[in-house]
């Protein structure tokens, strides 16, 4: 009798640990994001490089936009790159895609004539605040930070001096 009971035991433990593991594991990979968790306009710095085609070394790349989401797949961004120093303004815009688990990617278009289009992927950070960022494109070592410009903060401070 007592070998069922400690097999029983031991079975309905397993089982638990495997139910309870299953879960997290579905948890961990499935956030719940989607196109709607981007919506609003964050600040982006981007810095890296731009490989040539030897023997010229490559070249020094920074920037700063205004990447707005609309919450459905689509992005636009102002902004201003350099390349080695010399720089201009710029505008982009394009389509993006979040998976549940809160990675995704997006393609943009730059002008002039939209002749250029940049890949990039990132992960969704600090509760949809924040976006790490990574461009895809071969021949690009370019990271990016981007934060959203004006972050729900809660509610609102109470003032109790009027109570």
């Amino acid at each position: 009798m007592k070998r069922i009971t400690i097999a029983k035991a031991f079975t309905i433990a397993a089982f638990t640990a495997l139910a309870l593991g299953v879960t997290a594991t579905a948890n961990a990979y499935d956030k719940g994001c989607s196109n709607a968790t981007l919506k609003g306009t964050f600040a982006e710095k981007d810095t890296g490089f731009i490989m040539n085609t030897p023997p010229a070394p490559a070249s020094l790349f920074a920037g700063v936009n205004l990447d707005t989401f609309d919450g459905k797949g689509t992005i636009t961004a102002i902004g201003f790159a350099t390349v080695d120093g010399n720089g201009g303004p710029q505008t982009e815009s394009g389509t993006y895609t979040v998976n549940p688990d809160c990675t995704g990617t997006y393609e943009v278009q730059i002008p002039p004539g939209g002749s250029f289009t940049a890949h990039a992927s990132f992960v969704i950070d600090d509760g949809g605040n924040e976006l790490q960022i990574i461009v895809t494109d071969p021949g690009n070592v370019i990271t990016c930070i981007a934060r959203k410009q004006f972050p729900k903060r809660g509610e609102p401070d109470r003032d109790d001096s009027k109570e």
